[in-house]
């Protein structure tokens, strides 16, 4: 089954993208070196993207949304990281949120939240990681209790981007502690805050600042039992491993943005910077780099596109994910890293954007499954989907 619904034509999306282009050079550029560096939340562009319909992008219409599929989804994800990567991180779990209760939802689930979400008046976060299990989600500690009517959770979890602003989680969590394999006693519910959801605090980080991750935890947070996703227990880590495709997805597009941004700013450096009596950019080892970068940008865009369409055409795209996020975040590292050296001092300077992208870099070879993750996922699927 087609995951796309309702899929606007190339001639809306072009629109779409054309008036994002204004906004982002208008209402969102100026202001961001000020924003990332004092790692303030930004709360007037959030509230614009919102006014912009950017939280509606892939819920169906039927819901109020723009019908967007993954792969124009991606598109948008890609230019708002060209300009500043935390805005993607606002609206991706909150899109993979609604993805999760689309695809995996109940009937009562789908017409509570998928309305409220694509009218942005819920803010959607997923709750996955924990202090001691991150890569290893069947680590994870925090559990639900069955009594009567209601689960009893109990647990903490760690890095959740819109921890803080989100009013509506996801929250992974065991529901039989002695399963074995443990998988089989995971769950998935959806909350919202209570007696009981405690926000700990925002967490520091290198790059990928203004937009929170926090640290959440739950002491004998109570939830009605109608609000396990999809009414089964058991079935949690399937519904997280769902939502992570379209997660890699878009950190992979993410990471295409800060790939561009970063090969835009060395190629921008390279004709206006001379030594030796002529630009840069005329001096074989720059043109090396520029190239490299270049085609960084085009081979991370198209791997992109691919996982995207697989995720449209609802065919199993776990390996095509993994290998967009792989290829396109080290591709953003690397990306970042050369045009610093472009730069040379300047690259190193706060004055210049090349150093926020270097900061941000890292966090798509980590973030939805660390690189080293995609390595054996890929393999995997490689050797069975070729059997001898």
């Amino acid at each position: 089954m087609s995951h796309a619904k309702d899929s606007i034509t190339a001639e809306e999306e072009n629109q779409i993208m054309d008036a994002l282009d204004v906004w982002l050079s208008k209402e969102v550029a100026p202001h961001v070196r000020e924003l990332e560096h004092e790692d303030i939340y930004p709360t007037e562009i959030v509230q614009q993207m919102k006014e912009m319909g950017l939280f509606s992008l892939m819920y169906a219409a039927k819901h109020g949304g723009l019908g967007f599929s993954a792969s124009s989804y991606t598109k948008v994800i890609t230019r708002l990281s060209e300009t500043w990567m935390s805005l993607a991180g606002v609206i991706n779990t909150h899109m993979m949120l609604g993805q999760l209760i689309q695809r995996f939802g109940t009937e009562e689930q789908q017409e509570r939240f998928l309305p409220r979400l694509a009218q942005a008046e819920l803010h959607g976060a997923l709750c996955l990681t924990e202090p001691d299990a991150g890569t290893d989600l069947q680590g994870i500690k925090t559990h639900a209790r069955r009594e009567g009517d209601a689960y009893i959770l109990n647990g903490s979890k760690m890095w959740v981007t819109n921890g803080v602003h989100g009013s509506l989680y996801a929250i992974l969590t065991k529901t039989d502690l002695d399963a074995h394999p443990a998988h089989k006693g995971m769950t998935m519910f959806l909350a919202e805050k209570g007696q009981g959801f405690n926000v700990d605090g925002k967490l520091k980080k290198l790059g990928y600042r203004g937009v929170e991750s926090a640290a959440l935890s739950f002491d004998d947070f109570k939830l009605s039992a109608d609000r396990l996703l999809g009414g089964i227990e058991g079935q949690g880590l399937q519904h997280a491993m769902g939502g992570l495709e379209l997660g890699r997805i878009n950190v992979a597009a993410r990471a295409v943005g800060v790939a561009k941004a970063a090969m835009n700013d060395a190629v921008r450096y390279a004709q206006e910077r001379t030594t030796f009596g002529k630009p840069i950019c005329e001096h074989q080892s720059i043109q090396i780099k520029l190239a490299d970068m270049a085609t960084n940008v085009e081979a991370s865009r198209l791997l992109v596109e691919q996982a995207a369409s697989k995720y449209d055409k609802g065919e199993r795209c776990d390996m095509e994910a993994g290998m967009a996020k792989l290829f396109a975040s080290e591709a953003a590292l690397e990306n970042a890293t050369e045009a610093m050296r472009v730069h040379g001092g300047y690259g190193y300077s706060k004055e210049f954007n090349v150093e926020r992208y270097y900061r941000d870099a890292p966090l798509m070879c980590i973030g939805e499954g660390t690189n080293e993750l995609q390595r054996l996922l890929i393999a995997k699927q490689l050797v069975k989907r070729s059997p001898i």
